[in-house]
C-alpha cells in the first residue's frame, strides 16, 4: 500500500504561510493542504490523491463540486449575489417551502435562515425564550452545538471550548447523554438506558434544581457528533417527548450534522418516531456554501416582525446551492447514504471481528463511529491509538476525522459508492493495524 511523503513541498510552504496570518485558534487535524476534490475524491496541492471520509465535517452531501451544485451557484451569481433580508427573492421563499415539505413534525412550518449551524442553535434559544416566557434549558454532556456564546454555553464536549470565556450565558444544566457503551447512571429492571436518562431530568433535575415552569427547552443532537458519534436507545426520545409535554419544554433537536439526509432520512430524529418542537440546520444543507436554518412549528414561531435578523440569511446563492442539493438527496442519495452506509457499518463490523482496538462499531446510515479501546473488557479508551490511526490514514491517502476522546467518524458524501468505501476501508484497516502493533501491549 502506498505511503506518501506528507507534507510535500507546495503543502508545507502554504502551512508555513498560514502561520503567519492565520488566527492560532483554528485546531487543524493533520497537514493536509487541498487543490481540488470531485466527488469523494480530493487532491491536494502536490498532486496527491485522497479518498475523503469526512467530507469537510459532513457538510459536502453531494460531494465536492457536484456539478449541479456548481450549475445551480453560477447560474445564480449570473443574476445577484445579495438583496439582504430586508427584501425578498425567490429562491428565498423556495427553500422555506421545501423545508416545510421535510419538516419532521406533522404541523406547518416557518423557517428562519441563517449562515450557520452555531447561529442557527442562537435563533432557537432565542425563539423558545420568547415563546414560552421561560428563560432555563438543559443540554446534554458530551455535546456540541457550537462555538459562539450561546450555543458554547451547550457545548460540553471539551474543556478547551470553555477555557477564557467564562462566564457563559446562563440557564444551561446538564445531563448525561445517554449512551449504553459507557452508562453513567443504573438502570432500573426494564428499563433502556435512554429512559434511564430522562429519568434522572425528571426526579433530579427538574425534581431538585430547576423548576420545570422556568425551563425554555432541551436542546439536544438527535445522533451525538462531537461527543462520539452516539446513537441513544430507543426509549430515549419518546420518554423525552413525554416529558416535553407534560412539562410545556420546547423540544429543540440539533441536526446541524445528522440532517439532510445523512442517516438515510431527511433528519436522523425521524428514526426514533417522535416529532420536536424546532429543528436546527446547517452543515451539509447546501453541499458546502455556507447556509443554515432553524425549522419551527408555526404554533412556535410567535416573535414579533424585528426581533431577530440578520444580513446574510437566505443568501441567493446559498439557497440556490441547498435547493440543488435537496433535489439531489431526493432523486437517490439519501437512499444512497441508507443502503452504502448499512454496507459500510457491516464492514466494518467484520474489520472489529480482527481487530481488539474497536470496541464498538455504531451509527445509521453515512453517520458511523469506530471506538478504539485498549482493553474491550474494561473499555479503557484508546486515544493515542485513535490518533494513530488518523495519522496512518492520512499518510496513505484517506481523509478522516476523530470525535469524542477515541472516536473516529466515517462521514463521507452522500454519493460515494461501495467500491470507494471498499478502497478507503482497506486503507483504514491497514491504518488500525499499524498502530495496534504500535500501541497494543
Amino acid at each position: 500500500m502506498q505511503k506518501y511523503n506528507l507534507p510535500g513541498p507546495k503543502a508545507k510552504a502554504i502551512i508555513e504561510r498560514d502561520a503567519a496570518v492565520i488566527s492560532p485558534s483554528y485546531a487543524r487535524a493533520y497537514p493536509f493542504v487541498m487543490d481540488r476534490g470531485q466527488g469523494s475524491e480530493v487532491w491536494d496541492v502536490d498532486g496527491n490523491r485522497f479518498l475523503d471520509f469526512a467530507a469537510g465535517i459532513a457538510v459536502t452531501a453531494t460531494g465536492h463540486s457536484h456539478p449541479q451544485v456548481v450549475e445551480a451557484i453560477k447560474t445564480q451569481a449570473d443574476r445577484f449575489l445579495h438583496i439582504s433580508s430586508d427584501f425578498y427573492h425567490e429562491n428565498w421563499v423556495t427553500l422555506g417551502e421545501e423545508l416545510d415539505q421535510i419538516a419532521p413534525f406533522k404541523e406547518d412550518a416557518v423557517s428562519f435562515m441563517t449562515n450557520s449551524g452555531t447561529e442557527s442553535v442562537e435563533a432557537a434559544i432565542k425563539l423558545a425564550r420568547y415563546h414560552t416566557g421561560a428563560s432555563q434549558f438543559i443540554g446534554f454532556l458530551g455535546a456540541f452545538h457550537g462555538r459562539t456564546l450561546g450555543s458554547l454555553s451547550f457545548t460540553a464536549s471539551k474543556p478547551v471550548y470553555h477555557e477564557g470565556f467564562y462566564p457563559l450565558m446562563n440557564g444551561v444544566v446538564h445531563v448525561p447523554y445517554p449512551n449504553p457503551y459507557r452508562p453513567l447512571l443504573v438502570s432500573r429492571p426494564g428499563e433502556d438506558y435512554g429512559q434511564t436518562v430522562v429519568r434522572y431530568m425528571e426526579e433530579q433535575v427538574l425534581g431538585k434544581l430547576l423548576p420545570a415552569e422556568d425551563v425554555a427547552g432541551i436542546l439536544v443532537e438527535s445522533i451525538q457528533g462531537e461527543g462520539g458519534y452516539i446513537v441513544p436507545p430507543a426509549g430515549f426520545y419518546p420518554a423525552l417527548r413525554d416529558l416535553c409535554d407534560r412539562h410545556d419544554i420546547m423540544l429543540i433537536v440539533d441536526e446541524v450534522q445528522s440532517g439532510m439526509g445523512r442517516t438515510g432520512k431527511w433528519w436522523a430524529i425521524e428514526h426514533f418516531g417522535v416529532e420536536p418542537d424546532i429543528v436546527c440546520v446547517g452543515k451539509g444543507v447546501a453541499s458546502g456554501i455556507p447556509l443554515g436554518a432553524i425549522i419551527a412549528r408555526k404554533s412556535v414561531a410567535t416573535w414579533p416582525l424585528g426581533s431577530h435578523g440578520n444580513t446574510y440569511g437566505g443568501n441567493p446563492i446559498a439557497c440556490a446551492a441547498a435547493l440543488a442539493t435537496m433535489d439531489l438527496l431526493k432523486k437517490g442519495y439519501m437512499q444512497n447514504a441508507a443502503d452504502v452506509g448499512q454496507y459500510a457499518i457491516d464492514a466494518l463490523n467484520e474489520i472489529a471481528v480482527r481487530h481488539p482496538s474497536i470496541g464498538q462499531v455504531r451509527g445509521i446510515g453515512l453517520m458511523i463511529g469506530v471506538e478504539f479501546v485498549m482493553d474491550r473488557k474494561t473499555k479503557e479508551p484508546a486515544h493515542d491509538l485513535r490518533d494513530r490511526v488518523v495519522e496512518h490514514a492520512f499518510q496513505r491517502g484517506l481523509l478522516s476525522l476523530g470525535c469524542g476522546r477515541n472516536t473516529i467518524r466515517i462521514s463521507p458524501s452522500l454519493n460515494i459508492t461501495r467500491g470507494e468505501i471498499d478502497e478507503g476501508l482497506e486503507v483504514f484497516e491497514e491504518s488500525i493495524r499499524l498502530a495496534e502493533k504500535e500501541l497494543l501491549p
